[in-house]
């Protein structure tokens, strides 16, 4: 990527700049430019969007998005201590690359952003999932991205493409593929990270499908979802018994069996008791 980019190695970037990975941010470098260049390549051909990137750190995916030839690059970062190398790539593709210095939580991305765009991260581990959340759950649909591209901790991934009756499934499954396709497209070991995590990583591809796979209300639909896994031991009479009246009669209604418990449950079948809750 050096030779492409003319940028030097980011170990040097980072001895020049000091920017050991601090714990408190969930940072984890990734400093193989080889393979920032795959999880570049991951997300498609980038050179008709713009791109939202969260946590660049030292910029090592950024290279690889921009010289991979992504139209415009976002890259939102809270740690001071990275600006001035993104400033160095920056001046590197002048006008391709904004850096905006803030928490990604609070950043109105969307409203820098010109469509179509593509979410492109190594997400800082501490805030990865909430981000995903917000990223899936948003006032309208189809959402201001057409595709996320995310590294995730192994296990994280892991949930947020489970079927039903494994131990991952849970509200991150149903939230990604209720309206998305997702899939796991890379799994890179703690070692390609500095400081080296305790655990793999993963990296997900999900595409936003125009509407949904089956008709729900998202409110009602998170409703259910957010109670039945909160108890996932108990069985779904008891668990979304709070929910709305006769909740027993309700999942009869919806070929789910009142005894089941919610990790037994198809996506399918929770949208079908959304929409019988939703109409009273």
């Amino acid at each position: 990527m050096a030779a492409i980019d003319g940028l030097p190695p980011l170990r040097e970037v980072i001895a020049r700049h000091g920017l050991a990975a601090r714990k408190a941010l969930g940072q984890n470098f990734l400093l193989d430019l080889n393979l920032t260049a795959k999880i570049a390549r991951s997300a498609g051909d980038l050179s008709a969007c713009d791109v939202l990137e969260v946590g660049p750190g030292p910029g090592g995916l950024t290279r690889a998005l921009l010289a991979g030839g992504a139209r415009h690059v976002l890259a939102v970062e809270k740690d001071d201590r990275c600006l001035p190398a993104l400033a160095e790539i920056a001046a590197a593709f002048p006008g391709r690359l904004e850096v905006v210095h803030g928490d990604a939580l609070a950043v109105d991305a969307a409203a820098r952003l010109t469509p179509p765009v593509r979410v492109v991260a190594n997400l800082p581990y501490n805030v990865g999932t909430e981000l995903l959340a917000g990223w899936l759950t948003p006032p309208e649909w189809p959402p201001f991205w057409q595709s996320l591209t995310l590294m995730f901790q192994k296990e994280v991934a892991e949930r947020i493409v489970a079927r039903p009756g494994s131990k991952a499934y849970g509200r991150l499954a149903i939230l990604a593929q209720w309206r998305c396709e997702a899939r796991i497209v890379m799994v890179l070991p703690p070692e390609a990270f500095t400081p080296a995590p305790k655990v793999h990583s993963a990296v997900v591809h999900l595409t936003a499908l125009p509407g949904p796979r089956f008709p729900a209300d998202a409110k009602v639909l998170g409703r259910i979802v957010a109670a039945g896994f909160n108890q996932r031991r108990k069985m779904l009479r008891a668990s979304l018994k709070g929910v709305a009246p006769g909740i027993e009669a309700k999942l009869l209604a919806a070929g789910i069996a009142p005894t089941a418990r919610a990790e037994e449950v198809p996506l399918e079948a929770f949208c079908a008791l959304a929409r019988i809750v939703a109409a009273g």
